[in-house]
């Protein structure tokens, strides 16, 4: 069985932990107020990625990371041996579009991750509207996979979403073990 190590990043306020709380099922008496993560929560549950090979269920360790650069010196940690990145932003706040080139530049491009190991989620908040739009992302955000999520209309489209990226990780991290297996035979 697999085990993905997935990284929830990006601003402030975005709704990482409301994301990460919901895909895992994890049901916390938050009281409607926000309260900043501390550096990181990590959430541990199986899933059954979509289109992975055979199938089967994989180990999946969300690690919800703080939105707030004072943890900057913890990041090389929160990024050791992670199997994808997600980066998760509110289109309605302008800066977030601005803050999510170096949550990019940070986390990403530093770790060469492959394009399908990376995930953008446009998370709207409660009572915004949805819009499908293009969004003005740079050209390397751009080639990133992008959904829009809103947990009041369509929540089962968020795990469906969430369920087929993972998929692409796993198949990812099986590639990796057949090569480096390769190598080691030849």
């Amino acid at each position: 069985m697999f085990k993905a190590k997935i990284l929830f990043i990006g601003p402030s306020e975005s709704g990482k932990t409301i994301l990460a709380n919901f895909l895992s099922d994890t049901t916390e008496n938050v009281g409607g107020e926000y309260r900043p993560t501390q550096g990181v929560r990590i959430l541990e549950f199986e899933s059954q990625p979509e289109g992975s090979g055979d199938n089967k269920t994989c180990e999946v360790e969300l690690w919800d990371c703080s939105g707030d650069f004072k943890f900057e010196s913890c990041w090389p940690a929160l990024m050791k041996d992670s199997s994808g990145v997600v980066i998760i932003f509110n289109p309605d706040v302008p800066s977030h579009l601005k803050e999510i080139e170096t949550w990019h530049l940070m986390f990403i491009s530093s770790q060469g991750l492959q394009d399908n190991q990376c995930l953008l989620i446009a998370h709207h908040k409660p009572g915004s509207v949805v819009e499908d739009g293009q969004l003005p992302l740079g050209s390397h955000l751009s080639r990133l996979p992008l959904i829009h999520s809103n947990l009041e209309e369509e929540p089962e489209d968020v795990r469906q979403a969430f369920c087929r990226y993972l998929g692409n990780v796993i198949n990812t991290m099986s590639e990796n073990r057949e090569q480096e297996e390769m190598s080691i035979i030849t």
